[in-house]
């Protein structure tokens, strides 16, 4: 279709581009709960199938293997197939994933499927961003991006709250990644509804032609300043730190604190449900203030005693919380962990616009996402290790505060590269 006559067509009904919204987010909540399904089930990998830890660190890291993969593919798939198919594609090959990852005891099957996971489920994430780039280009686009991100995280909250609606469930370690199945199955139901919707739109709609897709280039990679990497350094920590954390954390509150298996998985979604709520207003906050820099320091200065206050402070006074009994400094531990996960990306994504080149920017954030992945992969590898040469247990809840002090020392660093862009946006007055 010609430039022309997309240009005589009428703009989508806001009615179609919200059902977009729903289809592509209910997508991503599948998505972010297959990821998170793992957690919850780590205790019942070791009971029940003798998985070791390190065995458990590498269940984790692969995801970020076949993720590595995809994104040096980059949006190849998603420009030469479009939205619509890309989506179904990647939302199908998390659901192969998943069905992989809970058919067999088999500990080599196990990690081929949560590698095919990631394979699947971190360009579903470009693909999705993609679609809604599209659809509300110019019309409540940061408002879509904002409903979008919230709902994919009810996907993580959903699968720790999973101890708790599906606790029948938790007698094996099967059952509950058959659960995980099943929402894969919603987000290749949604990618499926959308690609018929759009299907029927094209022709009859003008929807706007969505920014070139993410990709590496790596001749370009030369071209960036001193400030773009200690943004990706920041990244890298940042994320390396938070979502290892949140996959061991439901086992770590068990052994470590004694909780029930239901009320450590509703503990660990209260930084999750923290985000949530925070997200938006710190992004509205940063958008009216700037100091992108100023912020980042902040989160980091907060979350760095995060990790030695949960493993030296009392647990504090038991609150009772959806009939799950909550100690109350680990309650207040995670929800200032999920604003510190709300406000550092709040700033830290925005800054690659300032950073670099506009003709740059998708290998800008394709590379960010790169050592992202790469980052997040090792850390898993290096915490489990920690644990079993400490001995980590129940009956040895010490052989933790290795692990906890890793995360620490990966938050200092981060708030080292979070002051040096801080004291980039405000340089030191020369005397003269």
């Amino acid at each position: 279709m010609s430039e022309t006559t997309l240009r005589a067509l009428p703009p989508p009904p806001s009615v179609t581009r919200w059902t977009i919204l729903i289809f592509v987010s209910l997508a991503m909540f599948g998505n972010y709960y297959v990821y998170d399904s793992l957690g919850p089930v780590v205790s019942l990998l070791k009971s029940d199938l003798n998985y070791s830890e390190q065995q458990i660190g590498f269940l984790i890291s692969v995801y970020n293997f076949g993720a590595i993969g995809a994104l040096l593919i980059g949006g190849i798939i998603i420009d030469r197939f479009g939205t619509k198919t890309a989506l179904a594609l990647f939302a199908s090959i998390c659901f192969i994933g998943a069905v992989v990852t809970a058919i067999s005891p088999i500990y080599e099957v196990m990690a081929t499927g949560r590698f095919i996971v990631g394979l699947g489920s971190e360009p579903l994430i470009v693909a999705a961003t993609t679609i809604l780039a599209k659809w509300f280009n110019g019309k409540e686009l940061s408002l879509a991006f904002g409903i979008n991100l919230s709902i994919s995280r009810f996907g993580s909250a959903s699968a720790d709250w999973s101890t708790n609606f599906a606790s029948p469930l938790y007698s094996n370690w099967q059952d509950p990644l058959w659960l995980a199945t099943a929402f894969a199955g919603i987000s290749v139901t949604a990618a499926l509804l959308y690609w018929s919707m759009e299907k029927r739109c094209e022709g009859r709609f003008n929807l706007s032609v969505a920014a070139a897709t993410d990709k590496l280039k790596l001749r370009e990679l030369f071209h960036f300043n001193q400030r773009y990497w200690f943004i990706v350094a920041l990244c890298v920590v940042f994320y390396a730190t938070i979502f290892p954390f949140r996959s061991f954390a439901i086992n770590y509150f068990e052994q470590a604190h004694g909780l029930t298996h239901e009320a450590s998985g509703l503990l660990n979604s209260m930084m999750m449900i923290s985000a949530i709520v925070a997200t938006p207003l710190f992004g509205l906050l940063i958008d009216k203030v700037g100091k992108r820099g100023l912020f980042m320091t902040l989160g980091c200065l907060l979350m760095l005693p995060m990790f030695l206050a949960i493993t030296y402070l009392p647990p504090g006074v038991p609150i009772m919380l959806f009939g799950n009994a909550i100690p109350l400094t680990l309650l207040v531990i995670m929800l200032l962990l999920g604003c510190v996960f709300s406000l550092v990306p709040a700033a830290l994504w925005p800054s690659v616009a300032y950073a670099v080149d506009a003709r740059r920017l998708g290998t800008a954030y394709a590379t960010m996402t790169l050592c992202q992945q790469v980052g997040w992969s090792i850390v898993p590898l290096v915490v489990t290790k920690l644990n079993a040469m400490n001995n980590a247990g129940a009956d040895n809840v010490a052989g933790y505060a290795a692990g906890m002090w890793f995360y620490t020392g990966l938050v200092f660093i981060g708030l080292v590269f979070a002051f040096l862009l801080w004291r980039d946006d405000n340089p030191p007055a020369v005397i003269r």
